[in-house]
């Protein structure tokens, strides 16, 4: 059962730790932050529903039980929009900051979605005009570093007790992404994960997380159209057991992705996703010994 006092760190993360710590799996939702400053909005030329079609809307909930299982959930209070926690903190765009140097060519940036995003959902612009250097720096102070300060201490508390550290990096995906990928007319894949083309977990890992979803019913892709960020580059190293996997579940199922309200369909998948979660946590208890063959 999950703590009753969950740690809070202003804007930046909200963490929840089980009574009890069972397994080398760590949860993380670094997209889900719904807490927009009033500053920020009165910045922003979007519209209060415009600005969350980047947010990964109800993952927070939808992986709530992992704490149930043994395992730390952490959650970002503050929003893709404001800051993206799933970029390196020197990826900053020159188009919506001032005084930033361009520097050799970097997709992420281009796109507008550096660690201070351009756009959200469809390339839609942000702002009007350009963000002083200071206000990008104190983003990053006061969210971005706090944030994977914690992350990185909840991974070596599991490395430290269970000799591994597995993240599960969770998402989702709005269900247009799937397009370009997708021949017309064929099956999309309800799960993607990301492992770097294997350079984020080991290759045992990322089956029993696959199997999971599968045996649930999910179809499940891998590495496309989503291999995963900076949080899959930077915490993935399975040559020192630490794990990381990026989970992207399709929108379409669970939410109304314009209204960005829950559909008929979110109780049943948020209670297939809970069999699936125990599955997950399951791969980092010891008594598994999956790494034993390794």
């Amino acid at each position: 059962m999950a703590s009753r006092a969950p740690t809070s760190h202003d804007l930046s993360y909200l963490l929840h730790r089980p009574k009890a710590r069972s397994t080398s799996v760590v949860f993380a939702s670094p997209h889900s932050g719904r807490k927009y400053p009033e500053s920020f909005m009165r910045r922003t030329v979007l519209n209060k529903l415009e600005i969350r079609s980047s947010e990964d809307a109800f993952v927070d909930d939808l992986f709530a039980g992992a704490v149930d299982h043994g395992a730390p959930f952490l959650l970002s209070q503050s929003p893709r929009a404001y800051l993206d926690l799933n970029r390196a903190p020197d990826e900053l765009d020159p188009a919506v900051i001032e005084g930033v140097r361009r520097s050799s060519h970097n997709p992420r940036i281009s796109s507008g979605l550096g660690v201070i995003p351009r756009v959200v959902s469809n390339g839609r612009a942000i702002y009007n005009g350009k963000l002083p250097l200071i206000e990008a720096h104190n983003r990053i102070a006061t969210v971005w570093r706090p944030y994977h300060d914690m992350l990185q201490t909840l991974m070596d508390e599991a490395h430290n007790t269970f000799g591994e550290a597995i993240l599960v990096d969770c998402h989702s995906m709005p269900h247009e992404a799937l397009e370009s990928v997708c021949p017309s007319g064929g099956a999309r894949p309800d799960v993607v994960l990301g492992d770097r083309f294997g350079a984020a977990a080991a290759s045992s890992v990322v089956e029993h997380i696959e199997a999971a979803f599968a045996s649930a019913g999910f179809k499940v892709a891998r590495n496309m159209p989503f291999a995963g960020a900076y949080i899959c580059q930077h915490y993935g190293r399975p040559s020192r057991r630490h794990h990381a996997v990026q989970v992207e579940i399709n929108r379409s199922l669970y939410m109304d992705e314009a209204a960005i309200k829950p559909s008929a369909d979110y109780e049943a998948v948020k209670g297939i996703l809970a069999g699936v979660i125990s599955e997950l946590a399951d791969i980092g208890r010891p008594a598994a010994k999956r790494l034993a063959a390794e």
